[in-house]
């Protein structure tokens, strides 16, 4: 058969399982040699298909990105969504019962994010640069480690040492456990939800980290930290920032909507700062302008964002994040 006959029978679908193939057989080797058993294997790399597809162990998380338009030739999303599930399987060795698919249904701007998807899915440990991280594929649509910011959290460690750490909008304490791990003095992690704060405790407990000096507080992020610069006596050398493009609740004060919230943000924030202390702010709205005035009391302002985004992200636009460095004195 002529490569045309050849590329007419294996059909768009075959390109999908060509993809997924090469990057497997690519990115298994390189999560090995990093430590890694939660990793993408597919970021949207073909427009046609606009799936992201991540293991987890022996599981595997698929979160579909909807298009307006039906896919080209009269391919249905649905039979798009099987061939796709079917090379998941076929490829990654991963049984359907081991599969979770969720839709990625982009909210209006101004209305509240995500919540509950699924009740009651069974958690799973997976291991990350010598740390391990509960994670749940089923419940929400995220599954409590973000792994766009593993290169920060990286760096986070190797600057944790002898010092105070703040982390904002903590969700599952990712940052805390990396902090913690890299022999900082002691910690602050602040997230409104008590579900969040429980599973940053658990993880705390799964490297043997728990500790009376690594504290969890449940509170509204902005507004403690609002109180905390107009009153609070702590200073912190190393703070991370991450929060969430907009956010509305009934346990919050108002709403948080990070364009327009940013700069008195960072004020507050270069208040908490410690002489020379370091701040790692980062959104994942990808229309964000950080405005001159918000950096302005900082001695040193990089945006890091390229250095940031691991190598098994293909699609380079899913966050953006700065180092920020307080005067020495």
């Amino acid at each position: 058969m002529s490569d045309e006959g050849k590329q007419e029978t294996q059909g768009a679908g075959g390109m999908f399982e060509n993809r997924l193939r090469k990057n497997a057989k690519r990115l298994r080797k390189w999560a090995r040699a990093q430590g890694l058993t939660a990793f993408r294997v597919y970021d949207r790399d073909i427009p046609e298909y606009p799936y992201a597809v991540d293991l987890y162990g022996d599981h595997a998380h698929v979160v579909e990105f909807p298009r307006r338009k039906a896919h080209a030739k009269g391919t249905t999303e649905s039979s798009e969504r099987d061939e796709v599930l079917a090379a998941v399987t076929a490829v990654l060795g991963v049984p359907p019962e081991r599969t979770s698919v969720k839709t990625h249904t982009p909210q209006p701007w101004g209305r509240s994010q995500y919540g509950r998807v699924g009740e009651g899915s069974e958690r799973l440990v997976v291991e990350e640069q010598g740390l391990k991280f509960w994670v749940n594929l089923g419940d929400y649509l995220d599954t409590g480690l973000f792994m766009d910011h593993r290169n920060t959290r990286a760096r986070v460690r190797s600057e944790a040492k002898g010092k105070h750490f703040l982390n904002l909008f903590a969700y599952t304490g990712a940052f805390t456990v990396y902090a913690a791990a890299g022999g900082a003095a002691g910690s602050v992690s602040v997230d409104l939800s008590n579900t969040y704060l429980d599973w940053a405790e658990d993880n705390l407990v799964l490297n043997g980290l728990a500790d009376p000096r690594h504290v969890l507080i449940r509170a509204d992020a902005k507004a403690w930290l609002e109180d905390q610069a107009k009153h609070g006596d702590d200073r912190y050398d190393l703070i991370v920032c991450d929060p969430p493009s907009f956010s509305t609740s009934k346990k919050m004060s108002g709403t948080f909507d990070v364009q327009r919230d940013h700069v008195r943000m960072l004020e507050h924030l270069r208040a908490l700062m410690a002489p020379g202390g370091v701040l790692y702010f980062s959104t994942n709205f990808l229309g964000f302008e950080l405005k001159d005035s918000a950096t302005r009391a900082m001695a040193q302002v990089e945006e890091i964002t390229p250095r940031s985004i691991p190598e098994d992200f293909h699609r380079k636009e899913i966050h953006r994040c700065w180092r920020m460095v307080a005067p020495s004195r």
